[in-house]
């Protein structure tokens, strides 16, 4: 373990600092990927962030390396609360996969910069996209110590080989869907379907008390 004068909320501050996002396009994104990601990882063992700070090694003095992807996946590490994703204390896990959503201020020199980072630290699946110009772009690897393929809209639909889920780009742009073939949906839409689905069971459930029938003892 390293040990360290400075003092620990110095080298690993829980903010970056800066915005989630820098419009409402961005957010919603940003969102509408954690929730589902959640959703489809909800029976393994996993984490899904968002906007979360990644510390990939251990220093005893700043600078501290470090990172905020919009949205990381964690296979194998417990889906619980963390102010940051220390490295050192998952077992050594790195994400495996990390989406950034771009806004017109994100440059390509910072991109890269990512790139480098996600490259250099164990990241199998990177994606990028904007979503005002739908503009995309994925690299991805078989492991970590092996070379990267770009992954582009000509090569659409594209499979996950990580997650499973598929991405194809539509006039209205970009759509991520399950492995079922389901649509990535906004939260509020599995608010609606749920509240739905609660309408018909009470419905279900006066009828049967109309017939004479209690439900409770079915």
């Amino acid at each position: 373990m390293v040990q360290s004068s400075v003092p620990v909320d110095v080298l690993y501050p829980d903010s970056d600092g800066q915005p989630m996002a820098d419009n409402t396009l961005q957010y919603r994104w940003i969102v509408r990927l954690v929730t589902n990601l959640k959703r489809l990882l909800k029976d393994r063992i996993a984490f899904v962030a968002g906007d979360l700070l990644w510390y990939p090694v251990q220093v005893d003095v700043p600078p501290t390396p470090a990172q905020t992807p919009d949205v990381m996946v964690v296979l194998d590490r417990p889906d619980r609360e963390r102010g940051s994703y220390k490295q050192w204390e998952e077992e050594d896990v790195p994400p495996q996969v990390v989406f950034e959503i771009l806004s017109p201020s994100n440059t390509a020199r910072e991109m890269l910069s990512k790139q480098d980072f996600y490259g250099r630290h164990g990241v199998l699946e990177m994606v990028f996209y904007e979503p005002a110009s739908h503009d995309f772009w994925g690299l991805v690897r078989p492991a970590a110590d092996q070379g990267f393929s770009l992954i582009a809209p000509i090569n659409f639909p594209w499979t996950s080989p990580t997650l499973g889920i598929r991405f194809q780009m539509f006039e209205t742009g970009l759509a991520v869907f399950y492995p079922d073939g389901e649509l990535f949906k906004d939260p509020g839409e599995f608010i609606e379907e749920r509240d739905q689905a609660q309408q018909e069971r009470d419905r279900a459930y006066a009828k049967l008390k109309e017939l004479g029938i209690n439900p409770d003892e079915l």
